[in-house]
């Protein structure tokens, strides 16, 4: 019997450890196996660890249109926006410099240099149709490898609630380091200051959650079980027995979750809720300007950070709301840049920082299906 969001939901039979073993979405995960096989073309080889980047919601929107034999073209997938939660595609753009950074890495990786040219295009308010990148690569046997690289296919955001204790001092230091010019790094496991992030975090998720549109959004792309993240290997996963089990109940259903009051609801603000209590310390990010070369460069450092923070054995987790800029989270945003805002700088990323069991890849779509004709 499992117990669900205060439902009892009993698994009859002698099956059923059996059926637990069969409800991982192997499928989904199998770009994270891929990764280093030859496609026969070094920018795809590259192109393949770039595709498992961080990135909101796991929206995965990248194109990818191949120019001439050394070049593409990266663009942005304008049905995977964010427009509740990211209006200005700000975090969005970020986890584009996300993907730029691992294809940095894993083409030097190979012995090639990635050149990168921001919007070579122009840019707008918003993402368009036009190219967010244009990447060269180019042979070079003397571009040094990225230490981090080593921890690419181990990478993991982690959302779970983390264990108790705290961090040893000397642990941030060298994932500040892993930032790069112009992004600035800090964190924190002072308990006040760590107190007053968490009073802020939560707030910040609770707008988001209890505002129907915003919730909505993420309701909108969130798979529960196998099957749906199969048939959809993007947005938010929801994977294992016991989230099945709880969809099986209807504790864990796009309606329950929509309907204050219904276990679904009040399941899912708790669950977060809790995770942000147990961090043991914050890391964020800043830049001086908002621009969009920022925040692309905000993504590179933070991806950056995430490897080294895993490195060190830390669970790591993204907590976005208080960043965001639709009008009703207008208070936290503001209270979010006078605590770390730096000079009057841009806050770009937040993240909670503690220990947890490491959990599985997230679901990656296929190389191919990023590809677009030219």
């Amino acid at each position: 019997m499992l117990k669900v969001g205060g439902a009892a939901v009993v698994i009859l039979g002698a099956g059923a450890a059996g059926w637990a073993l069969t409800r991982a979405p192997k499928r989904a995960r199998v770009p994270w196996r891929v990764a280093g096989e030859s496609f026969g073309d070094p920018r795809l080889d590259a192109l393949a660890y770039a595709v498992l980047a961080p990135n909101p919601h796991n929206m995965q929107p990248w194109r990818i249109r191949l120019d001439g034999e050394d070049g593409f073209y990266l663009y942005a997938d304008l049905s995977r926006m964010l427009p509740e939660t990211d209006p200005p595609n700000r975090q969005i753009t970020i986890g584009f410099g996300a993907f730029l950074e691992l294809f940095r890495q894993a083409a030097a990786e190979g012995g090639a240099r990635a050149d990168a040219t921001y919007f070579p295009e122009g840019e707008g308010p918003r993402l368009d149709e036009r190219p967010i990148a244009f990447v060269r690569l180019i042979a070079d046997p003397a571009t040094p490898r990225d230490p981090l690289f080593d921890g690419v296919l181990d990478r993991r955001t982690n959302r779970a609630p983390f264990e108790a204790g705290g961090l040893p001092a000397d642990v941030f230091e060298a994932i500040k380091a892993a930032s790069v010019d112009g992004v600035f790094a800090d964190a924190t496991a002072d308990p006040e200051r760590v107190a007053e992030l968490k009073v802020l975090a939560r707030e910040a998720w609770r707008i988001e959650w209890e505002l129907p549109r915003t919730r909505a959004e993420t309701i909108k792309v969130t798979r529960v079980g196998k099957e749906e993240i199969e048939a959809q290997p993007w947005g938010i996963a929801l994977s294992g027995p016991i989230m099945e089990a709880a969809d099986l109940a209807g504790v864990l259903t796009p309606e329950s979750m929509n309907a204050p009051g219904k276990a679904g609801y009040e399941q899912t603000l708790s669950f977060y809720e809790n995770a942000i209590d147990s961090a043991a310390a914050f890391l964020w990010a800043t830049t001086a300007t908002n621009s969009r070369r920022d925040q692309l460069e905000a993504g590179r450092a933070w991806v950056r950070m995430q490897l080294a923070a895993n490195a060190a054995g830390l669970a790591f987790h993204p907590l976005s709301q208080p960043l965001q800029e639709f009008p009703e989270m207008r208070g936290p945003y503001e209270r979010a840049h006078a605590l770390l805002g730096s000079g009057g700088g841009i806050v770009q990323m937040l993240a909670r920082l503690g220990y947890a069991k490491v959990p599985p890849p997230a679901p990656r779509e296929p190389l191919e299906a990023k590809l677009i004709e030219a």
